[in-house]
This record gives C-alpha cells, structure tokens and sequence, in this order.
C-alpha cells in the first residue's frame, strides 16, 4: 500500500491511469541517465567495423554544413561586432543533421564508449573502445577532407561565402598549440554534457544541441571534425599549409576534444554514481 503522504506516482491520491502519467513527468534521475548512455556505448561497440565507418563517414560529410552555413551567414552580414553572434547559429546546422540522424560523431562517440570501460574496469572492454574510437575518428577525418575539398572548387560556392570559409580555416589554424588545447577542452565538455543532457530533454533535444554548439561556436572552442572541414578548406585553398593542420590545429584539438569529452564529462558524471553501480552489480551476484 502507498504511504498516505507519497507524492509524483505513488500517490495514493492518483489512478492507474494518473499515476503512469505522473511517472512519465518524473525528471530522469542519474544513474538512469548513465544507464542510458551506457546502452548507446554498449551498442556502439558491438557494431560492425562497416556499420560504424559508413556511419562516421557520413556524419564527417554532413558536419561540413556547419561551415557552409556559418559562411553564408557570415557574409551576408555586415562587418559589426555581433555578426558573429548571428553567424554561429549556422554552427549547429551540422551538428543537428549529425545527433539526430544517429551519425557517429568522434566527441560523442569518446563519451559514449567510454561509459562501458568505466562501469566494467577490464581490459577487453578498454580495447573495444579504442576500436570505436579510432574507427570513428579516422572516417570522420576522411568525410571532413572530401567535403572540404570538394567545397574549395571554384564555383561551387558565392565568393563571399568563399571568403567567409578562408576567414574561418584561417582562425581554426591560427592559434598557438596550447591555445588550441585548452579551448578544444572546452569543446569536448561542452558536447560530453550534451550528451548527457539529451537522454532527459525530451521535445527539447533541438533546443539543447542548437544551444550547446552556438555557444562552441561563438566561443571559437575548436572540435575535431567541424574544425577539420574549415581547416581542409584552407588546406585545398592553399590559404593554409599542411603543417599547419596537423600540429596547429588536429594534435591539439584532437588531445583538447578527448580530454573534455572524458575526463571532465565522462569521469564527473560517472564518478558521483560509481558506488551505486558497485552496490548494484554486488547484489546481482
């Protein structure tokens, strides 16, 4: 029998019918939220190595839509203080076509991975993660190349928005090494919290992407893939040399993206409940 003063689902003062409506109001509590998590990474590492690298191909060709856009609204607006504050919003663009359409995407793939290796501790696991993960990566990076440059052919896009690309490859390769790092973690955070927030967002999953990754983009956070497709342009373009890719931008951005999105998304959210999946699993056995 419910207490006389439960309250949400257990009420005794709700129906069936009430209380199932009650229960499906409830906020998401943590460890159900890991749980969530943890059966995405669970089913990423049983996927077949064609299943994740067609998959990561196409989310490497469908970020490149974040450039694109930003550019075209960055061009089309005048050359004020807040026009980037307009132009990120092009940002997300990519990064929706990606989550929603369940594209491997490297930053949400080294949390999700992750969560099985932090929950089991054993040496198989840890191995099938760094199988997701290079898979993913590597076939992310090639996606960004051929769409970065397929995108620095001429005609193909106005020159403006031309412009606008060279602008933003040329920021992404510009700053000092350790720069780069330390807001790269920024961007690995910000994109581990999402991951972590979508599971409850419900009808608000679009609100969250599109806040999360405006704010990496007004920021400047550099991401691994986005970042890549700007960087390759410059690349193609001849705007940027090849040097300057790998050890201004990927090595940094890279090390930045995988610290954030683990260490300070992974670990602080697994942590707090790790005794409560212990005390758990101890009483399964």
């Amino acid at each position: 029998m419910d207490h006389p003063d439960a309250a949400g689902p257990a009420s005794p003062h709700l129906d069936e019918r009430e209380q199932r409506q009650a229960a499906a109001r409830s906020p998401l509590g943590p460890l159900v939220i890991h749980e969530i998590v943890r059966e995405q990474g669970e089913i990423e590492l049983r996927r077949s190595f064609t299943g994740l690298a067609w998959s990561a191909l196409a989310s490497g060709l469908s970020i490149g839509f974040s450039m694109v856009v930003q550019a075209y609204l960055q061009a089309g607006l005048p050359a004020a203080p807040w026009r980037v504050l307009v132009a990120g919003l092009g940002y997300s663009v990519g990064f929706l076509i990606v989550i929603l359409g369940r594209q491997q995407l490297f930053t949400e793939t080294t949390l999700t991975a992750l969560i099985p290796t932090l929950t089991r501790r054993d040496g198989a696991t840890l191995r099938a993660t760094l199988r997701v993960w290079a898979i993913v990566l590597v076939a992310n990076l090639l996606g960004t190349w051929i769409f970065g440059c397929i995108a620095a052919q001429p005609g193909i896009f106005s020159p403006q928005a031309r412009a606008a690309m060279a602008e933003l490859a040329r920021h992404v390769t510009g700053q000092p090494f350790v720069t780069t790092l330390v807001t790269a973690g920024s961007a690995g955070w910000l994109i581990g919290l999402m991951v972590w927030l979508l599971p409850s967002a419900g009808s608000a999953r679009i609100l969250v992407i599109v806040l999360l990754t405006y704010v990496i983009a007004i920021c400047r956070f550099p991401h691994i893939v986005a970042g890549s497709t700007e960087a390759v342009f410059g690349v193609a373009t001849g705007a940027v040399g090849i040097g300057d890719y790998l050890w201004r931008f990927l090595v940094p951005t890279l090390l930045g993206n995988v610290f954030g999105g683990t260490v300070l998304a992974a670990l602080l959210n697994h942590v707090p409940i790790a005794g409560e999946l212990d005390a758990a699993r101890g009483q399964a056995r």
